[in-house]
């Protein structure tokens, strides 16, 4: 059974690229959120094996997110996708609860490796 994600990101941009790149390799989008409260909502919804997850969004941004779907599973596998410059949010990102991060840009095989290791898959090539 394919793994499924739940993409965060106000740049609709973003959230194709994601998805572009993680279907290829076999992984199923459960959702898609445009901010904070909407990932919450969409977690608890569909409950995903792994979020990725941007920092910075307008309104309800990815901290408020982190802590509800963390709130609603402290199991919860979270990938902080964010701009290297914001190198003190990702931080407390981690010390929140994120399983790690991965900076934009990045190339797909980084993606790739970075949500599959957070689950315990070996990456399959794109």
């Amino acid at each position: 059974m394919a793994k499924r994600v739940l993409i965060a990101d106000d740049s609709i941009l973003i959230r194709r690229m994601i998805a572009e790149i993680l279907s290829q390799a076999g992984w199923e989008v459960a959702a898609e959120a445009g901010n904070g409260a909407e990932a919450v909502a969409k977690y608890i919804e569909c409950r995903p094996d792994v979020v990725t997850l941007d920092i910075v969004m307008p309104g309800t941004d990815g901290m408020y997110a982190l802590e509800g779907i963390l709130a609603a599973d402290p199991q919860a596998k979270i990938v902080v996708v964010s701009a290297l410059n914001q190198t003190k949010l990702i931080s407390e990102a981690i010390r929140k609860g994120a399983q790690d991060f991965i900076a934009k840009p990045f190339l797909p095989e980084q993606l790739l490796e970075t949500v599959s290791n957070c689950v315990g898959e070996t990456p399959i090539a794109v």
